[in-house]
């Protein structure tokens, strides 16, 4: 690290220094300090100019300060910010009929992060088990996937297989059945075991694993075993939703919801988690939807969350979800990414510092030619922001490469181009 703060201003170097003393040393953060952002642009405090190529972990999908998005909080914030839900306030109603037309459920709950979101879907799934389904009380299980990132609090790290994550965490929360991802069998087999199976939640791209693609159809296959088997199939998109990957939700390539998909063989979730992007980046907003036959067997009293549904979320989670329909992002998603990956495999055939490239949209990795305990893949993103681009490693050689969807295709080529050189570098 001495050779890369030798490259930063003094201002830079004291801001990170503060960070360091009073800060808890929970993440190892690229050394540029930002201070501004525009569209797909973050500036430092040096006033250099980056593309960003992680829109932090696909949360400003409509790009950064989207004045519609922006303009929305302010006004709520100039209103009322707060009410609890001890009361009605006059935006949540709204927001929710919104929101499950735009996805075409019944109901939602409304929640502030990612992991808040998860952990109410997990909660929902336990008690429509015991309520419904009529699986014994405590005996419920649910079935999850090896590599998996759903957050961290202490019952999400339970099943985690991530031992950076989890050691010296417990004791962990029983009740999950963790198998390979995109393995059909093994689900199948799991759901015949027994008939305690409560639910499958399920990434349908893991982005934290590096932008790991199912085969095509596994998730098709996996909605119609647990509709077979009376289990719920849980679908976290709080990274691939939102028009990331190129529709409106990652498993919307097969499902029946009113944004634009292909009427292809249905794959809807029985519960849809969402977050990051649903507010575009500018306030914590996630959400779980349902229908009335799930949702409804929550009850006053059973959950819920100071902040979760409160006016300003509402009319900014509005805002970002029309922000992605009226500026069709997940067209835009689709068609930049494919020539963003048609670039890289070029970029491939000439540096075979690149050994794979994958991903849906603009949800794509680069898989970098060393081991996972190497230190290049975060050398190569260092250079990349010595260049004016902004990406992290995901588990060790991995660089996940998704920029705002309101990029352009020309700024795309100069990102292409930028990456280009920067590998170069290392030939």
């Amino acid at each position: 690290m001495e050779q890369i703060h030798q490259r930063l201003s003094s201002k830079s170097e004291e801001l990170i220094a503060k960070e360091n003393q009073y800060g808890a040393h929970n993440y190892h953060s690229l050394p540029v300090v930002l201070e501004r952002g525009e569209g797909v642009y973050v500036w430092d405090i040096d006033g250099k100019k980056y593309f960003d190529f992680l829109s932090a972990y696909s949360a400003v999908n409509q790009g950064h300060c989207h004045p519609k998005i922006v303009d929305a909080m302010i006004k709520q914030a100039q209103t009322l910010t707060l009410t609890s839900r001890a009361f009605f306030n006059d935006q949540l109603g709204k927001y929710e009929e919104y929101i499950t037309n735009y996805f075409n459920f019944d109901k939602v709950l409304p929640m502030n992060t990612g992991a808040e979101a998860v952990e109410t879907a997990l909660k929902l799934c336990r008690k429509w088990a015991y309520e419904v389904k009529g699986i014994p009380e405590n005996q419920a299980q649910i079935i999850v996937c090896e590599n998996n990132f759903h957050g961290r609090t202490t019952t999400i790290i339970s099943f985690s297989n991530d031992e950076t994550a989890r050691k010296s965490f417990g004791p962990f929360t029983d009740g999950f059945i963790k198998i390979p991802y995109d393995d059909i069998e093994a689900l199948e087999n799991v759901l015949k075991s027994s008939t305690n199976i409560a639910g499958f939640l399920v990434e349908p791209i893991q982005g934290e694993a590096g932008v790991y693609v199912p085969s095509e159809g596994y998730l098709a296959k996996a909605k119609a075993l647990c509709k077979q088997h009376n289990t719920l199939f849980i679908a976290d998109e709080v990274q691939t939703g939102i028009a990331r990957t190129g529709r409106l939700l990652a498993t919307c390539g097969n499902c029946t919801c009113k944004n634009g998909c292909e009427n292809t063989p249905e794959i809807k979730p029985d519960i849809l988690i969402l977050g990051k992007a649903l507010s575009g980046g500018v306030y914590p907003v996630s959400a779980v939807l349902a229908n009335n036959e799930i949702m409804n067997v929550i009850k006053p009293g059973q959950h819920g969350s100071t902040f979760g549904g409160n006016p300003i979320a509402a009319a900014v989670a509005i805002a970002a979800l029309e922000v992605i329909k009226d500026e069709k992002l997940a067209d835009n998603s689709a068609y930049l990414g494919n020539i963003l990956r048609n670039g890289l495999n070029e970029i491939a055939q000439r540096n075979s510092l690149i050994t794979l490239v994958r991903g849906k949209g603009l949800l794509n990795a680069i898989v970098i030619n060393c081991e996972e305990n190497s230190n290049l893949a975060w050398e190569v993103c260092m250079k990349f922001s010595e260049y004016g681009l902004l990406a992290k490693p995901t588990h060790g050689n991995k660089i996940r490469l998704a920029p705002p969807l309101v990029i352009t295709e020309s700024q795309i080529n100069e990102c292409l181009a930028i990456i280009e050189k920067a590998l170069n570098d290392f030939k």
